[in-house]
């Protein structure tokens, strides 16, 4: 995931700091509130990783800041 830095990159590789990263956001449409809202279910036991990992994903697209996977 691109970074505010120019060059920095980000690894999500939770659900609280896939959290953490949607909170700093701007871009605020569907894909982030469904993320947001994964991610509370999430740390609830009722959503998976998974789960999170797909809205997450294109709530990043979303914002512009995913990167391809390498």
């Amino acid at each position: 995931m691109k970074t505010r830095k120019p060059g920095a990159r980000y690894e999500v590789n939770s659900v609280e700091a896939a959290s953490e990263q949607l909170l700093g956001w701007t871009k605020k449409g569907p894909h982030w509130r469904r993320a947001v809202n994964c991610c509370m279910a999430a740390l609830e036991d009722k959503a998976t990783t998974s789960e999170v990992r797909r809205c997450f994903r294109l709530a990043a697209k979303e914002e512009g800041v995913l990167l391809p996977d390498l």
